[in-house]
This record gives structure tokens, C-alpha cells and sequence, in this order.
């Protein structure tokens, strides 16, 4: 199983999202994360979907969605070089006072405190999925009060 991150060109009409993800729900495919907003023409949006699967289940998702009346293009980023990002918020308890540690973890994956509270400092990351995980792990000893992710945005280099 591999990851496959396809960039999906839709026509910006109310209920476009929900006939792509009950494609995805009725073919019993998982996505593993989804974004979508308006793409450099208003009339279009752009769909960045993350799934998993075998090469015989990709190439089916992707004959599925072009088969979407709204669909205007596909492309499989993940058979390109690309660049991705996704955002995460992670509010840590500061009530064991352990701030300089927390604080000794933030600075090199170049996140950023974006709120003190008395007894909550909520932390904000972005980087690739890989990173982020990274980051939340280093995070959980000091516990992690709520999280929040944006889910992953990309799009081909160059």
C-alpha cells in the first residue's frame, strides 16, 4: 500500500465535495485527508484528497472521480516531485510548569506559541505529515490537552 495525493479541479458548486467523498464512501475507499478551497480561477475549486492503496485501487479511484460530471481535471501530485503542507494547533498543558522544556522542542521544528494561557499554551506547526507527527510525539509527555489538524495541501514543484 502506498500514499497517493491527487490534486482534483472541481467546478465550485454546493454539493460537489459530498458527491466526491460518498464516491470514495461507496467504493469502501479511505481518504486519509482532504482540503479544499478556491483555486486561482473563482468558478473552480481545488481538491487536494490523500489516500492509501495498491496501484490497482488508485488507478480506480482516479477513473471513479473523473467520471464526476464537476470534475474538470486530475492530477496524481504524488507521481511528481511536490511540495506539502499541513497546519496543526496543539494546545499543551502548562500547569506542571514545564514551559522551557516546551519551549526547547518548538524552536527547532520552527513552530510557533500562538497563545498563553494559565494553565494552556496552545502551539502552532506546519511542515509535512512526517514533521507534525514528529512534533506531537515530543509534545505528549507534557500532555496534550486538544489538537487540530488542517489536513495536507500541495502542489507540484517548479
Amino acid at each position: 500500500m502506498k500514499r497517493c495525493t491527487f490534486s482534483v479541479l472541481v467546478n465550485n458548486h454546493p454539493g460537489v465535495l459530498q458527491r466526491v467523498t460518498g464516491l470514495f464512501s461507496r467504493r469502501g475507499f479511505n481518504i486519509d485527508s482532504i482540503t479544499v478551497g478556491q483555486s486561482e480561477t473563482p468558478e473552480l475549486s481545488r481538491m487536494i484528497i490523500a489516500t492509501y492503496g495498491d496501484d490497482n485501487t488508485l488507478e480506480q479511484v482516479k477513473k471513479q472521480l473523473n467520471k464526476l460530471i464537476d470534475v474538470v481535471q486530475i492530477v496524481e501530485l504524488s507521481a511528481y516531485p511536490m511540495v506539502d503542507r499541513e497546519l496543526a494547533l496543539i494546545k499543551v498543558s502548562s500547569v506542571n510548569k514545564a514551559d522551557p522544556a516546551i519551549l526547547s522542542i518548538v524552536e527547532p521544528f520552527r513552530a510557533s506559541i500562538v497563545d498563553i494561557g494559565s494553565e494552556n499554551i496552545v502551539i502552532q506547526v506546519v511542515g509535512d505529515q512526517e514533521k507534525i507527527n514528529s512534533f506531537i510525539e515530543l509534545l505528549k509527555p507534557y500532555g496534550i490537552v486538544e489538537l487540530t489538524r488542517t489536513g495536507m495541501t500541495a502542489m507540484l514543484r517548479g
